[in-house]
């Protein structure tokens, strides 16, 4: 893969025709629409690890909302878009949910919204402040899914895999955006995630994200 020459905070780029702006931050911006999309937030994901006896560190959470609170206040956004997974599992009313609705009531302004994903099964039993959008929804020349599925007329515009890559010399994976002709996967949100390892073909590319800075790979 070839990296173009320097990292940066943010890449415009045209998708299906629109304008967009990719953050280091792991979130996506169409300013035509003051729109912010983020993919696979996994709120709660630490408490259920605690809970099977499995460590993770405190405050994920925290973390989490003040990278998005830098990036709604970055981009000026009237809205922010959540493409699924905004849980990871019951919504248990712990620590998370305090801090989630803290944010939220910091924003009331804010129209958040969520597509529903797989770890979403008890996002309707709970009030969060967030509106419901289903499990697909299709605006502009866009196809706003959870999961990658091909489409034959919109631009996918998705989350779920979690995509990443690595590189030579590094053992650590970097979350990634995944552009891709005719679909763009946005990297998972939460900092405490896995990932499934991609490769870009000639004619697709990867912007990596690395400590809030992009660097562009070409297949």
């Amino acid at each position: 893969m070839a990296p173009d020459p320097a990292p940066q905070a943010t890449l415009d780029r045209t998708i299906a025709g629109e304008a967009m702006r990719l953050y280091g931050d792991r979130a996506l911006y169409w300013p035509a629409q003051w729109r912010l999309m983020i993919a696979d937030l996994h709120l709660g994901k630490g408490d259920v690890f605690r809970r099977a006896g499995i460590s993770l560190p405190a405050g994920g959470t925290s973390q989490d909302l003040s990278r998005l609170d830098r990036l709604v206040e970055a981009s000026g956004a009237r809205e922010l878009w959540m493409l699924g997974d905004v849980l990871h599992g019951p919504a248990n009313d712990t620590a998370w949910q305090r801090t989630w609705r803290e944010w939220r009531e910091r924003h009331a302004w804010l129209r958040v919204a969520a597509l529903v994903g797989n770890h979403d099964r008890a996002l309707a039993r709970v009030e969060l402040g967030i509106e419901l959008l289903g499990e697909a929804i299709d605006e502009g020349p866009f196809a706003f899914r959870h999961a990658p599925e091909d489409h034959p007329a919109l631009h996918v515009l998705c989350g779920h895999l979690h995509p990443c890559v690595s590189l030579p010399g590094m053992r650590r994976r970097w979350p990634v955006f995944w552009l891709r002709p005719g679909l763009t996967m946005l990297p998972a949100f939460s900092a405490f995630t896995g990932g499934a390892v991609v490769s870009p073909r000639p004619d697709e590319a990867v912007a990596i994200c690395v400590q809030g800075q992009l660097t562009l790979l070409h297949g």
